[in-house]
């Protein structure tokens, strides 16, 4: 037992006889930690991108809302007859009326 614990600490399954399966053993794991590691990375960045366009999608929608309330206060009859009176419009006093219009056939 102790015997293979050294052998295995010195290496000498690298270069004995039967190494070249170790070897391909060895590069194909070697390998399949490269592709590990790339993916995890690639993973990573689209998790920060998912989060950064989340960001962007609530900021738009504050925006969104934002204007709508504004455009909503400056539709009100109050503003409008505020804004309207600044420029020496004002409102009329008697209510409009229904013309009608009767054909002649």
């Amino acid at each position: 037992m102790k015997n293979n614990v050294y052998s295995i600490l010195k290496g000498k399954f690298l270069v004995s006889d039967d190494s070249f399966k170790n070897w391909r053993v060895i590069i194909f794991i070697s390998v399949l930690a490269l592709v590990m590691i790339a993916s995890s990375h690639s993973a990573d960045k689209k998790v920060h991108e998912i989060a950064r366009l989340n960001n962007e999608v609530k900021e738009l929608r504050s925006a969104f809302v934002d204007g709508r309330s504004q455009l909503m206060r400056l539709k009100m009859e109050s503003s409008l007859v505020k804004k309207m009176s600044e420029k020496g419009v004002f409102p009329s006093e008697i209510p409009p009326r229904k013309i009608r219009i009767k054909s002649q056939q």
